[in-house]
């Protein structure tokens, strides 16, 4: 049970894959006095706000923001775009593309999911689990519905629950082959200003995403990015929707406010992160967390324990996902950590449960956060009477202090 009196010493550590560790400077922001979100200041912002995420997903195209979790964003993706009874092709990579599928199946759409074949000796029963999206699958399928039948076909950026990154560039390209008119949606929830997202160069019509991640907020406000084939598909999709409805929305933003009353001190977060990220650079940003997950991997290879992710073309820079040895419970891993050193790591969600658990390298973090980390792991194994091959503290030790990152403090004399 919780014990709401405990004072424990230091800041716990939360190398969960999201939500990540929030920064100070956007804690500060969250603290500012609420205003008025009918009155001009606040316009300010919410125009502010809108163009600064066009340049996170890289589109010249709306971006709506709504006050909800991720979740949310899914479903609005869907609602505005499909009619009852529409068949869209999902394929499936992981957890999170399973609940999407789901959350389909439920908003009455004719679902079919997609997922890779073949044998892994960690997995045998979910082998498409340590792999990306197979965009010759997907063309292949396209290519056999002649009658034009999918209308939309979604797919998962960077998969939370596995660390695997998957190639939409390649989606789209697949999907161009076949000149089919099916939507391209994708989530990007995890993925969004750590890993590489091309919104417009990629094809996407419809992206989801939202704040607790690599924008490094609290949870609680998430996104579409739009093509501008999704906002016409949108005049005839006849699934109900009221509070998810793009085009009411749009119309409020084009001054700045929403038709509803919005999550006024989350946005003023959503400002701050978006002046770090714009400071930073995106190409830094997504330099910075290849570099992390590279030290990471370093350290789990040291230990000679598999990496959820099978394809090291497609490792993620946001998270990794690491394979405990055969009757060895990951969450028991977890807990023992938990209790001992204060530091929170990520579940096996799904088919992974019990086997194997999740490190996240991404929000308020630096070289030093994540060695600690991989320390807290490392003891962890050691309690638990994991043999390790050898200390992936060390390796990481060695791969942050061989691989200088930038740095924009001051050269000391």
């Amino acid at each position: 049970m919780l014990n709401l009196d405990a004072h424990l010493v230091g800041r716990h550590y939360l190398q969960i894959p999201g939500p990540s560790p929030v920064p100070d400077r956007i804690l500060r922001a969250l603290s500012l006095p609420t205003i008025d979100h009918r009155g001009p200041e606040f316009a300010a912002l919410g125009l502010k706000l809108l163009a600064g995420l066009q340049a996170v997903f890289q589109t010249r195209h709306p971006v709506v923001i709504y006050p909800a979790s991720g979740t949310g964003a899914w479903e609005a993706a869907l609602c505005n775009t499909m009619c009852p009874g529409d068949h869209v092709l999902m394929f499936e990579t992981g957890h999170f593309a399973s609940l999407w599928a789901k959350m389909a199946a439920r908003l009455h759409l004719s679902t079919e999911v997609l997922a890779g074949t073949g044998t892994d000796e960690h997995f045998p029963q979910a082998p498409n689990w340590r792999r990306g999206v197979r965009a010759e699958l997907i063309e292949q399928r396209l290519r056999q519905d002649t009658e034009r039948k999918i209308k939309a076909v979604c797919v998962v950026h960077n998969e939370t629950s596995t660390g695997v990154t998957s190639d939409i560039a390649a989606v789209r390209a697949a999907m161009d082959a076949t000149q089919h008119p099916a939507l391209l949606m994708v989530d990007s929830i995890s993925g969004l200003a750590c890993a590489d997202y091309q919104h417009d160069a990629w094809g996407v019509d419809v992206a989801i995403s939202g704040s607790q991640k690599g924008l490094m907020l609290p949870p609680g406000i998430s996104f579409n990015a739009l093509s501008p084939r999704a906002l016409e598909t949108m005049k005839g999709a006849t699934l109900p929707r009221s509070f998810w409805a793009w085009d009411e929305i749009l119309e409020a933003n084009k001054n700045g406010y929403w038709p509803y009353t919005p999550s006024t001190n989350l946005l003023y977060a959503l400002s701050e992160s978006l002046d770090m990220i714009q400071s930073e650079g995106l190409d830094h940003i997504f330099a910075r967390h290849a570099r992390w997950a590279a030290g990471v991997r370093s350290a789990v290879n040291a230990w000679g324990l598999p990496i959820q992710c099978a394809d090291p073309r497609l490792y993620s820079p946001v998270l990794t996902g690491i394979i405990t040895p055969p009757g060895v419970d990951a969450d028991a891993l977890r807990r023992l950590i938990y209790q001992r050193f204060d530091m929170s790591l990520g579940v096996g969600l799904g088919k992974l449960k019990g086997r194997m658990f999740r490190i996240g390298h991404l929000g308020d973090s630096n070289d030093l956060t994540l060695l600690a980390t991989l320390a807290g792991c490392e003891m962890g194994l050691k309690l638990m009477g994991v043999r390790i091959a050898s200390s992936g503290v060390q390796a990481a030790m060695d791969y942050f202090s061989s691989n200088r990152a930038y740095s924009a403090l001051p050269t000391v004399a």
